[in-house]
């Protein structure tokens, strides 16, 4: 029987990458909490995710992933817990902190610099590292990589949303990170823009990237993914390996409701 959580859909098929589990963690996040007054919007949730990873975070709205998500990239403050960057403690340290010491994060909704070009686009990621000529030349190689030296001097205004979401990926991946945090890059593209972002993806946690995923497309988080952490209500419902979690009764009856309710 077809699991109602994971969809056949061969077209996202691929090798799951495996990390060397013996690597220590890019990434350890350990039970963190997050308040917002009287309100526990994510409760002791702990999590590590090593260079060449795939984690994936699922759940139904209003699950707390959004907000686990800003509290390990610095945009919300843990209220308990400890989060380390390669044996680092950066609990309380700043975004741009965090972008620095390498790691990047891509936005639900695309922020580009509409009035910028998208080469300047990723040239403002980009010299954040470099400068000069050595800045430019590496920001049009990121456009290369990410399938967009074509439109190097288009107004970002432009662009479609298959391609604000290339360049949004672009602009993180200007800042050399060894840890990617996607949110939700895929949601809303055709199936076409799909397949193509989930090649690339692939393909970045193959080069040894760290990539932590928000996505609310099952099949494609599914399908990339290593590691999966399924959240409820704020707390942990599952974790484990793609299979496993789809099929836990409590993931299912989280997505379906309970027929006996």
């Amino acid at each position: 029987m077809t699991n109602p959580i994971l969809p056949e859909l061969t077209e996202f098929s691929g090798s799951v990458i495996h990390a060397d589990p013996n690597r220590p963690p890019l990434l350890t996040a350990e039970h963190i909490t997050v308040r917002f007054g009287g309100v526990t919007a994510v409760k002791d949730i702990s999590l590590a995710v090593r260079a060449g990873e795939i984690l994936g975070l699922i759940g139904p709205n209003g699950a707390g992933k959004t907000t686990l998500f800003n509290a390990l990239t610095g945009f919300v403050r843990a209220s308990e817990g400890r989060v380390t960057y390669e044996g680092r403690d950066i609990t309380h340290m700043q975004p741009q902190a965090r972008a620095k010491m390498g790691m990047a994060r891509t936005f639900q909704v695309e922020r580009p610099f509409e009035d910028l070009s998208v080469l300047e686009n990723v040239l403002v990621a980009s010299f954040l590292k470099r400068r000069g000529r050595a800045a430019e030349d590496h920001a049009y190689g990121v456009l290369e990589h990410v399938g967009l030296a074509d439109r190097a001097a288009q107004p970002a205004s432009q662009l479609n949303l298959a391609r604000r979401r290339r360049l949004e990926l672009a602009k993180a991946l200007a800042l050399e990170p060894k840890l990617l945090f996607l949110d939700e890059s895929i949601a809303g593209l055709n199936p076409p823009a799909q397949q193509e972002m989930v090649a690339l993806i692939r393909q970045l946690a193959q080069s040894g990237l760290g990539i932590v995923m928000v996505e609310h497309i099952m099949h494609v988080i599914m399908s990339l993914s290593d590691h999966v952490i399924c959240m409820a209500f704020g707390e942990l419902l599952a974790e484990g390996q793609p299979q496993a979690v789809a099929a836990h009764p409590d993931v299912i009856r989280a997505y379906l409701g309970d027929d006996n309710d």
